[in-house]
């Protein structure tokens, strides 16, 4: 099984699009994550749904989850709103790291360990300077285990 296999289309944000926007896409479309384009339409980054939570939580409910369960619930319920007039960008690490990005004729054992290697829930499939779209972690496993 090869990635062009497993392939499905995959919708793209840049790094200027808002946050909140991409958190919608996420939920609306129950994506694990989403590819970030740069100008020429070819990833520049992975964003996990996690990364746009973490820039959502407030600080010190990550650093310690007991404050988490002091705030009511109207706040509690609310923190998204923090997302507001902020970029995707601002939601990437500060430090880039390995893009998972591979080609069409990667096999799911390359895959599994580009995913494993980059805690990445998705792999952007890329031809040429042609981003054809990506493997989900849903898709890998569906198709392992489907043998």
């Amino acid at each position: 099984m090869r990635a062009r296999d497993l392939l499905t289309d995959f919708p793209t944000v840049t790094l200027d699009t808002a946050v909140l926007e991409a958190a919608r896409l996420l939920a609306d479309q129950d994506l694990p994550g989403l590819i970030v384009v740069d100008e020429s339409g070819l990833p520049a980054s992975i964003l996990p749904g996690t990364q746009v939570l973490r820039l959502a939580v407030p600080g010190y409910c990550q650093d310690d989850p007991a404050l988490a369960r002091v705030v009511d619930e109207r706040h509690a319920d609310g923190f998204l709103a923090s997302l507001n007039d902020r970029a995707v960008r601002e939601a990437l690490p500060a430090r880039p790291r390995e893009l998972p990005v591979t080609d069409p004729d990667a096999t799911a054992l390359e895959l599994a360990a580009l995913m494993a290697r980059t805690h990445s829930p998705l792999v952007a499939i890329v031809s040429g300077n042609r981003l054809l779209g990506a493997v989900t972690l849903q898709a890998l496993l569906d198709g392992l285990l489907a043998q």
